[in-house]
């Protein structure tokens, strides 16, 4: 069993949706961390990238993969691209993901690890993620993965498709998971568990 698989096997009792779990086994996370991180890049534990973000706990991905809902058809925005390992999950789980970090050397590398694992339904942008891209919009998908204060950004929400979800760490000092569903009767959400992100830093 590949170290991927393992780490599918260990979430599966907090995971239930298999589709989720089979992307986890699929995409090795030890190409995202930092070499000298690597030796617990299968640690359910975030861990420390360039730029002083992170790669997020395996378990909180998987659950905010979860609670996506993501079809194979899906169009998907990841705001705060960070190591890739997210877009790279999302990619498989998806038809295409569009991915939006601020800072050029992270999108650069990221760009660099999901090539080399052969993800070609990823498109990189440099930006202000708070502001998503709303000429790629609407999305059926949001993935937010940094705090953003004490709600969701009301552009990201805007650019979501009817029936799109976005679910975002929403919080300062705590923080939990947030899930924002577009119905036909408006915006609806839902807070999850607790969660820990670094903050989603945006131009004023």
């Amino acid at each position: 069993m590949s170290e991927a698989s393992d780490l599918a096997q260990r979430l599966r009792g907090a995971v239930g949706d298999e589709r989720v779990l089979a992307a986890i086994a699929a995409v090795p996370r030890d190409p995202f961390v930092p070499e000298f991180e690597r030796d617990r890049a299968y640690d359910n534990v975030a861990l420390p990238i360039a730029c002083e973000q992170t790669i997020s706990q395996p378990l909180v991905v998987a659950r905010m993969l979860e609670v996506l809902q993501l079809q194979p058809t899906d169009r998907v925005l990841d705001v705060g691209t960070g190591s890739g390992y997210h877009a790279a999950l999302l990619a498989r789980l998806a038809a295409h993901v569009w991915t939006i970090e601020r800072h050029p050397e992270l999108s650069a590398q990221a760009r660099e690890t999901i090539a080399a694992l052969g993800i070609d339904n990823v498109e990189f942008f440099v930006g202000d993620g708070w502001r998503g891209l709303p000429d790629y919009a609407p999305f059926d998908a949001i993935n937010v993965a940094a705090a953003t204060g004490q709600a969701p950004p009301a552009m990201l929400e805007s650019q979501l498709a009817p029936g799109g979800r976005l679910v975002a760490p929403v919080g300062a000092t705590y923080q939990r998971l947030v899930l924002t569903v577009r119905t036909e009767h408006g915006l609806e959400r839902t807070r999850l568990e607790a969660v820990r992100f670094v903050p989603l830093v945006h131009d004023d």
